[in-house]
């Protein structure tokens, strides 16, 4: 893939427009150590996007629940699916008493 260069050059809201399209992801992690002990450790992820291009790609790498949930909260759902998913979640409850 080529790189293609606009003429005249790019002003700073045609590089907002496209960061904010693609988005951007730095993903950091540093450790400090001293004789094999650990001082300091950072992990930092930072996500500079806007929210359409997050939330498409969030989803996709597990930063989300996935759609199903978010359509259950957010009333989408029927009252039968909001039933049936307390009744699961009561069965699931029952289970895991019954284990401890």
């Amino acid at each position: 893939m080529a790189v293609e260069r606009a003429p005249g050059g790019t002003s700073l809201i045609d590089v907002l427009d496209r960061v904010l399209d693609k988005g951007i992801v730095i993903d950091a992690y540093v450790r400090v150590s001293l004789v094999g002990i650990d001082l300091v450790t950072v992990e930092a992820r930072i996500v500079v996007a806007s929210i359409e291009t997050y939330l498409k790609y969030s989803e996709a790498v597990g930063l989300t629940p996935p759609r199903a949930s978010r359509e259950l909260t957010s009333g989408g759902a029927s009252q039968a699916d909001m039933d049936r998913v307390v009744a699961e979640n009561v069965e699931l409850k029952r289970k895991l008493d019954a284990l401890s």
